[in-house]
């Protein structure tokens, strides 16, 4: 995307404040697409409801002020690397999340990403994608979203004052964030890899229904494009796929690797690297191969589970960080592993010369051994909800 000066970006929004899907030919880019979003099939055979064009406006920044109380700090509920998220609610008593560009983030590189997120939120329309309401360029940039009530899926389960989450929400949390994923890689008008797939970045409807958030790395793939190769590395640790940490490589099978290690950490509850520094996927892998999945399981569940589902995601995750990208599922793949009935494992077995070569991916070490900051993605824990 070219960079585009905030100036520039004040004369372009300058439509006396009209809602922005009056305007015909940015309603086209926001729209769902005839006949893949509307009235769709689900994978497992249920038909989603028709979905509504979003209704894009671009905020005041004195509206955006009254709502979150001037900004109060109480009122803040995310910050991180560039933004600050408060959230607040509008003089029609609609609850909103404002993402706000930090003013010490104010170069050019950080606005980018910033913009990109604007840009790319204008071809998604989908019940598991955080719904965007508009922006503001008063005085900064500002994202206004939908408030999530119950913040993210890290804030959740990782919360050790709340009770654990129970299996029925985690799985509902797995198989609708595999739906969002989906709708980016095949259904969305734009082919959207997202590169940065975490439970921090996973948001919560009041009935914990997960909505993909933060599309500050996105990136557009065209359909005749096989892959980006994308440098510097950007991302967070635990997560990155082999191909992209080492190569650069960015492909639709990067958000599947971060979707295999998202439901290792809903399955175990444990946080993608721990206290020692060791990833999640490696401590899970070998226990995986070894079909010992209940030593995955997080034990705060005490059993009480649906063992057919739980061996479905389990293998599901199991197929998502396989070292070699050819070998993961796409995420049309993961759904049928997931919601199927039957599974049909020997189509996933790998050659026994490509099971050797999968021995020898030492990546994780050498993710766990760089210095955190190595990461210069503006990942922070965005939770649009409560805190």
């Amino acid at each position: 995307m070219k960079y585009i000066p905030t100036a520039s970006l004040k004369r372009l929004f300058s439509l006396k404040r009209q809602n922005l899907d009056d305007d015909d030919q940015l309603a086209k880019g926001s729209e769902c697409t005839e006949g893949e979003n509307n009235n769709k099939t689900k994978t497992d055979g249920s038909i989603s409801p028709p979905l509504k064009r979003p209704s894009w406006k671009c905020f005041s920044f004195t509206e955006i002020f009254d709502a979150t109380n001037g900004f109060n700090s109480e009122n803040m509920v995310g910050k991180g690397g560039y933004a600050e998220v408060y959230r607040g609610v509008l003089e029609d008593g609609q609850a909103i999340a404002v993402k706000m560009l930090t003013k010490m983030a104010n170069d050019e590189r950080k606005e980018k990403e910033f913009l990109t997120e604007i840009g790319t939120l204008g071809h998604v329309c989908h019940p598991n994608v955080t719904s965007l309401l508009g922006c503001c360029i008063d005085d900064g940039l500002y994202l206004i979203f939908q408030f999530s009530s119950k913040g993210s899926v890290a804030s959740v389960l990782h919360d050790e004052n709340s009770p654990a989450m129970d299996w029925k929400t985690r799985h509902q949390i797995a198989v609708g964030t595999a739906r969002g994923l989906h709708y980016l890689h095949k259904s969305c008008p734009r082919r959207i890899i997202h590169r940065d797939i975490k439970a921090s970045n996973i948001l919560l409807t009041a009935d914990f229904e997960p909505q993909i958030s933060d599309f500050g790395l996105a990136k557009w793939l065209p359909s005749q494009w096989t892959h980006h190769s994308i440098v510097p590395i950007e991302g967070t640790f635990g997560h990155l796929a082999p191909e992209y940490f080492m190569h650069g490589v960015v492909d639709e099978k990067t958000d599947v690797f971060a979707f295999g290690v998202f439901l290792l950490e809903l399955i175990s509850g444990k946080k993608p690297v721990d206290g020692s520094h060791q990833s999640l996927h490696s401590w899970a892998k070998p226990i995986l191969n070894r079909g010992e999945i209940e030593m995955v399981v997080d034990p705060r569940l005490g059993g009480d589970y649906d063992v057919k589902q739980l061996n479905r995601l389990a293998l599901a995750a199991s197929l998502c960080i396989r070292g070699s990208s050819v070998w993961r599922p796409t995420m049309s793949e993961v759904l049928e592993v997931m919601l199927e009935e039957e599974i049909n494992e020997e189509k996933w077995k790998m050659p026994k010369e490509d099971e050797e070569q999968e021995q020898f991916w030492g990546f994780e070490d050498l993710e766990c051994e760089c210095d955190s900051s190595f990461s210069t993605s503006p990942h922070y824990t965005i939770s649009i909800g409560s805190s």
